[in-house]
């Protein structure tokens, strides 16, 4: 009688259960979600956002998990993104070679808003993308269960 046979079925049985056990660990992965918000024209606010974006970064890597962040900046946190005066373009920068998929958007309300006032464009880095409204997207981002940080 040839039993290897059984080594077979058991072998492709043993696989199985590692494919299996390998897409309920995929199913119970956790997928962090935070929005920090910077409202006001502090370089210090921001660099608080940008090492708590960091911080989680590096904390949910080594967990295994997953975060997504965005950063959104309205009213006087609009010169964070600025490519004129922000005096943070760099740690920005550094932020995002570690984590490629960090968010940043600028709230057109505000840019339209200064730029009338300067009466000249307002640049904004080119690592930000304009919204609408910062105040809409902190509220569309919270309505998609994305905790809340303000720095």
């Amino acid at each position: 009688m040839d039993r290897r046979w059984m080594f077979k079925w058991a072998a492709a049985g043993a696989g199985l259960a590692s494919l299996v056990a390998t897409a309920r660990a995929q199913e119970n992965k956790k997928l962090h979600k935070i929005v920090l918000h910077v409202g006001f024209n502090s370089e210090e606010s921001m660099k608080t956002a940008l090492n708590n974006a960091k911080n989680a970064y590096e904390v949910y890597s080594k967990l295994g998990e997953e975060v997504t962040m965005e950063i959104v900046a309205n009213s006087g946190g609009l010169h964070m993104l600025r490519d004129d005066t922000s005096p943070v373009k760099e740690q920005i920068r550094e932020l995002l070679k570690l984590d490629p998929k960090v968010a940043l958007s600028a709230c057109n309300n505000t840019k339209t808003g200064m730029e009338k006032k300067e009466g000249k464009p307002v640049p904004i880095i080119s690592e930000a993308r304009v919204v609408p409204a910062g105040i809409v997207r902190l509220a569309e981002l919270q309505e998609q269960g994305f905790a809340y940080v303000r720095p």
